[in-house]
């Protein structure tokens, strides 16, 4: 019986290495400036981590920096072709719908490949590890927006602390997707507006708490 568990922990150790050793930096064809600037954003990330394996580490730097190519290339495909629509297509409604069509090929696309990222990382990690890449692809808006609400509304229950945290972990895996850091950002505050409303329609004054908050903060800089 220990024989046996113990081969299994070393074959699922060879098979880990084995695994880093095939994550590829997908780089072939790109300018090498802005391999170099992902793999930096990559590492930041890599970095929180604390790995102490090398190997693991880069595997992962990889699987994320992959991703920020894969996300790439698909806003940049959807950018081109709502591009050449513009500048080419005269009839407005023909133009409308190329562009239409490639923002659902950029959807679906994104939709395809979603999953990938932490289904990759879940070789590496564990799923604490791998919801601390996905706040550090997204800026650490889930724990800072999570963070924040609390902060404002102290009484706010522990059903309505978990639906608060269940939308900003959705609003997470949107923002993971987005083009840009402005992307990223605005689901972030689009769910936050969902928040918002939901809690005002519980009977909290939103203005009221803010301001409250606000005093909260001043008062604590005063007896700094």
């Amino acid at each position: 019986m220990k024989k046996s568990f113990l081969f299994t922990v070393i074959l699922s150790l060879l098979t880990l290495t084995a695994h880093a050793q095939l994550v590829v930096l997908d780089d072939e064809g790109r300018d090498s400036s802005y391999v170099e600037a992902i793999k930096s954003r990559a590492q930041k990330i890599v970095d929180g981590l604390h790995l102490t394996d090398q190997q693991q580490a880069r595997a992962v730097r990889n699987i994320i920096a992959n991703r920020y190519f894969l996300l790439n290339d698909i806003h940049e495909a959807c950018a081109k072709r709502t591009q050449y629509a513009k500048d080419s297509i005269q009839g407005k409604g023909h133009r409308q719908r190329i562009i239409e069509s490639a923002q659902r090929r950029r959807d679906a696309e994104l939709y395809k490949h979603h999953f990938e990222l932490a289904s990759n990382l879940a070789v590496y990690l564990n799923d604490e590890q791998i919801d601390a890449v996905k706040d550090g692809m997204t800026f650490g808006r889930l724990k800072r927006d999570y963070q924040a609400t609390q902060d404002m509304i102290p009484s706010l229950s522990d059903y309505e602390k978990q639906q608060v945290l269940i939308w900003l972990k959705e609003a997470r895996e949107f923002a993971i997707d987005a083009a840009d850091s402005k992307g990223k950002h605005s689901w972030f505050d689009k769910y936050r507006g969902r928040t918002n409303n939901w809690l005002s329609s519980r009977g909290y004054d939103l203005k009221k708490e803010r301001d409250a908050w606000m005093k909260r903060i001043e008062e604590a800089k005063k007896k700094q």
